[in-house]
């Protein structure tokens, strides 16, 4: 596998942090997870609603998700990927937030038709606006996670802490957009109209373009990938090792298996969320407003297990968080499908709790320190967001004929290869159960240990590669 688990002399939680002359970009780039946060959240809502209004099953609610993960991240990430390397971040993150705007105007004359009782029609143009939505919000994701990672200035082994950090914004709005479509959508005269849907969709355009106005002015700074790899290869001198990432992209197994972790761990996290609403229905016969309440809870506890995460994650490694929250999504989806009343929920609401971490977690590990490869690994993991397309209309097609309530069983196998995934990784890079850079023995332990390790390898005829080598680029191996 490419790279390695990276070491840290220093466990100062404020090493991972950004220095003071990048703080204006990263908060910038963080603004970008609020965004589809925000998006996600809406669409959840929207499915159920959709079901209420315009009289469709809950499979064919599933083109929502099919849209905007299968059209937009599926299929245009790995265009947004190689937009990337050729143009650069910021022309990326431009272009994902005029993408997002205008599929959020295209709502509002999908709105205002919905009453001329074409529903089928009605809801094709719903699904097209949230594909372009989708297309924007994958340029953006695929430009914003590579960014926080490699950040300019920063260390690589704080890339887990940042982008965790960084995703908490995205589960703040993720909480927000069901908490407002359940008072602007299922209350009152709102209950069986589009109406406000037009409006919701207007503020998030203009808050899309109020943010590409500020990209549009500020300066971008970015590491490029020639110096990504050169990083690598000065990494792999120091260690002994072979630069593996030199290699065709083709062989960074690492980043195909966690393509596939990620694949599948979207696809169950749509799947819990999509369904909650219905689940909660049917379950306690509460009307679909109080549901959409509980949802939005739900959304708050996710939020809120990011910020714990990115606190776990400043001294225990991603691969073992990975592993072990996994396995308690795993444990939970099978009580959630099994049980029945309020234990059932709070199972349910639960898995919103283990989940969170997962997803910059498994994004990390598998596209760190991938050198030249590192822009094309992160569109290939953005790309995995397409599993949100493919297990709903499976667990849809479940609902309509077995019930919401054991169509939950669908995401256990998913969470189960998704620990298997970090527990190797964890395994393999050493299995210690607290991080790197809180190993007494995992790093040298002054400058003059590093000072003797780069003698010691310039020694070895590779006195180039070890120019300005910095303790923060020596790895861990096993």
């Amino acid at each position: 596998m490419a790279g390695g688990t990276v070491t840290h002399v220093s466990g100062n939680i404020l090493d991972h942090l950004p220095p003071r002359s990048i703080i204006g970009p990263f908060a910038l780039v963080t603004s970008l997870f609020f965004l589809w946060g925000f998006a996600y959240g809406l669409l959840d809502v929207l499915n159920a609603h959709f079901q209420e209004v315009l009289g469709i099953t809950k499979l064919q609610s599933t083109g929502l998700q099919v849209a905007y993960f299968g059209v937009g991240y599926f299929a245009f990430s790995p265009i947004a990927g190689e937009i990337l390397r050729r143009k650069g971040y910021k022309f990326t993150i431009i272009m994902g937030l005029s993408l997002y705007s205008t599929g959020a105007i295209l709502f509002w004359p999908c709105a205002k038709l919905s009453t001329n009782g074409n529903h089928s029609a009605i809801f094709g143009g719903f699904v097209i606006c949230t594909a372009v939505i989708a297309c924007g919000l994958a340029s953006l994701e695929t430009s914003a996670n590579s960014y926080i990672t490699v950040l300019p200035g920063c260390s690589p082994e704080g890339a887990a802490f940042r982008l965790q950090f960084s995703q908490s914004f995205n589960g703040i709005a993720s909480f927000a957009g069901p908490f407002i479509a359940s008072k602007y959508f299922f209350s009152g005269s709102n209950s069986d109209n589009l109406n406000n849907v037009q409006w919701v969709y207007l503020a998030v355009a203009g808050m899309g373009v109020t943010i590409a106005t500020a990209f549009v002015f500020i300066k971008l700074p970015e590491t490029s990938e020639a110096e990504l790899a050169e990083q690598s290869r000065r990494s792999a001198a120091i260690a002994g090792t072979n630069d593996r990432t030199a290699g065709p992209f083709y062989k960074q197994y690492r980043v195909l298996f966690g393509f596939a972790a990620q694949f599948l761990y979207v696809g169950a996290q749509v799947n819990v969320a999509t369904f909650f609403i219905n689940y909660v229905h049917e379950t306690l016969d509460w009307p679909k407003a109080k549901a959409s309440n509980f949802l939005s809870y739900s959304l708050i506890i996710f939020t809120v297990s990011r910020f714990v995460g990115t606190a776990i994650l400043s001294f225990v490694d991603a691969e073992l968080v990975v592993g072990i929250w996994a396995t308690m999504c795993c444990l939970l989806s099978v009580l959630a499908a099994s049980l029945k009343g309020s234990s059932a929920i709070a199972c349910l609401m639960l898995i919103f709790f283990f989940e969170a971490p997962l997803f910059p977690c498994i994004y990390v590990v598998s596209t760190q320190r991938m050198g030249q490869h590192t822009r094309r690994a992160s569109a290939i993991l953005i790309a995995a967001v397409g599993g949100g397309a493919v297990f709903p209309p499976i667990q849809g097609a479940i609902a309509d004929h077995y019930g919401t309530h054991h169509s939950y069983g669908l995401v256990s196998p998913a969470f189960a290869y998704i620990a298997c995934f970090g527990f190797y990784l964890w395994w393999h890079h050493g299995a210690n159960w607290r991080r790197a850079s809180e190993l007494p023995d995992s790093a040298p332990s002054s400058s003059s240990d590093v000072e003797r390790a780069s003698v010691s390898d310039m020694q070895k005829g590779d006195e180039k590669a070890l120019e300005d080598v910095h303790v923060d680029t020596i790895p861990r191996r096993v």
